[in-house]
Formats: C-alpha cells, structure tokens, sequence
C-alpha cells in the first residue's frame, strides 16, 4: 500500500504543504490515542465552561483543541489558526504560508457513548499582505481551498483528505503509525436511496425542505418512486464518511427557531472542507440556494444550511427550492 507522503507528491503538493499536512496529522493521531483511552484516562463529560458557539465543551473539545493548536504554532509553516472553538484567530509564524482552520473533534457529544467523532481540517494560502491575527485572511471562498480533510476515530482511525486532486482514504497503520491509502480518487454514487437528516426538526424547516422530506417517507408510492433509508450518526463526519463510502445525501437546513443563524454547520470549520471533499469525489454541495463553495465568508463563526452527498439526489432535493 502506498504510504501518505508517496500520494500527497503524486497529486503534486509543493514540500511545504507536505510537512504541514503531516504535522497536523501527528496532532490527530495524539488526538486518536486519547479518544481511545476514553474513561480510562478521564477525558469523557463536559466542563463547566462554554465555547463561541455557546456550545458546552465536552472535556475532549478542549483537549483536542489544544493539542492542535499547540503543534500547528510551533511548526513554522502557518501563519495563524482558526478554530471553532475558539472566540478569535490566533497568530502563529509571520512567514508562514498557510493558514488552518479546524473543528477539533466534530460530534464530541457522541464521545460518551463510544460513538463516531472526528477532527476536520481546512488549508489555505496565507494573504501576507495581511497580519497573523487579522481575521479577514481566513474571509476566502471555500475554491480557495489547497488541502481539505477529517481525520474520524472509529474502529480504526482514518483520514478522507483532498488536495484538489481527487479524494483519497487513508487508514491509520498502528504498527508503525503511518497513514496508509486504502481507497484512491473515491467517486460518490450519483444515485442513492439513503438520506441523513434530523428528522425531530422537521417543523422548523423551510417549506422546500419539508416537501422533500415528505416524499422521500412516502417511498416507492410517492413521486420519487423509491424506498429510502434514513441513517443519522449526530457527527458531520460519520455522516459524510458513509457517504463518500456508498452515497446518500446529508442535509442540516435552514431552521427558522433563530433566523439570524441561518444553519447549525459552520461554513469554515465543517461545510467548506466536507463540499471540497465531496465535490473532488464528484458529489455535490449546496445551501438550498447557492454552492457552498461559492460563498465569500462575512465572518470566521459564520454558519450556513448545508445539503450535500451524491449529485443526483442532491439535484432533486435543490428542484424543490427552484419550484417555491
């Protein structure tokens, strides 16, 4: 099998990106050896403090958090950091070339039932005309992207990355602590009959959102004239993972309980990087209204309605939002 660094130089990565991509993932793997301690080493539940988002940190968001923020400063390639879980852009290396954003570990909550998390990463060119700590260097459309990727602790670690050349899986080879592909340029199914999507907020959805919904449950009586399956992990990662894997489409809509959010997901730390994986394996990725990867970013903890997976389905569902 071929090791990471043999496919990052096949795709064409310039040295410098290599060796970041390489220390965020020593990041990643402490990251994976900490999870799987798990109440052993007393890392599970929450703390008594808040994040940006007003989110209740679980203990592991923390511990995630800085681990990678500690790694990536110290490494000399990036220029400053973003991460969801932090109120402001943290400044790194004044010469360095690349900018990181991050959410440290996607679906922490599912970490106290042994269940699917992750880490999920985006790389960009660093604007040096523009100092480490000015938050408007991170305020890049999703194109914008040179490397895109999550890292998902599961029964075995692995890394979905993309650096614009197809999106690859890499399996995490414990005996020597490399990271190995196991499947090269995945291409995601057009057609699918799987969809993710939490169902309990139906009510709040847009009336295009519900519609759809509504004839996906009616199956092969409806007009779709198909079954489908609803599959829902409650982690952005285990989600779009089994969607690269076989298909489907995973929504999280525009939600009327709090207008002035126009979605839970984050454009820089969850949608960005998910659609430039997706869209590389030949998916595709939109708000309802625009291609995700389209906007230009208004602030760094800005979130947008996200709808993404295989093209056909994903087609179907935006024909509902041009028809109201």
């Amino acid at each position: 099998m071929k090791r990471l660094n043999t496919q990052l130089q096949e795709d064409g990565c310039p040295l410098e990106l290599i060796l970041l991509i390489r220390t965020l993932l020593a990041a990643c793997k402490e990251i994976s050896f900490r999870v799987s301690q798990g109440a052993l080493a007393g890392v599970l539940g929450s703390t008594l403090s808040e994040n940006v988002q007003g989110e209740r940190q679980k203990k592991l968001d923390v511990i995630s958090n800085q681990i990678i923020k500690d790694i990536l400063s110290e490494s000399g390639y990036v220029k400053a950091i973003s991460s969801e879980e932090e109120d402001d852009v943290i400044a790194c290396h004044p010469e360095g070339k690349y900018l990181v954003s991050f959410d440290p570990l996607d679906g922490s909550s599912n970490s106290d039932i042994n269940s699917l998390i992750g880490t999920i990463f985006s790389i960009m060119h660093a604007p040096q005309w523009l100092e480490g700590d000015d938050p408007k260097a991170f305020l890049q459309p999703g194109t914008q992207q040179v490397a895109a990727g999550y890292v998902l602790y599961g029964p075995s670690t692995m890394l979905v990355m993309s650096t614009g050349n197809g999106t690859h899986m890499y399996t995490l080879d414990k005996t020597h602590g490399g990271f190995l592909v196991t499947r090269e340029n995945v291409k995601v199914p057009e057609q699918t009959q799987e969809f993710a999507i939490n169902m309990s907020n139906q009510r709040h959805w847009q009336g295009p959102m519900q519609a759809y919904v509504n004839d996906l449950l009616a199956g092969s009586d409806g007009p779709r004239g198909k079954n489908y399956n609803m599959r829902w992990v409650a982690a952005m990662v285990g989600d779009i993972h089994r969607m690269l894997c076989r298909g489907g489409i995973f929504a999280y809509p525009f939600d009327y309980r709090d207008p002035g959010k126009a979605g839970k997901l984050r454009l820089m730390y969850e949608a960005n990087p998910m659609a430039f994986l997706m869209e590389q394996a030949g998916g595709k990725a939109s708000t309802g209204e625009h291609d995700i990867l389209d906007i230009m970013p208004e602030d760094i903890h800005q979130r947008v309605p996200v709808i993404m997976g295989s093209a056909g389905e994903v087609n179907a569902c935006l024909e509902y939002y041009k028809e109201s």
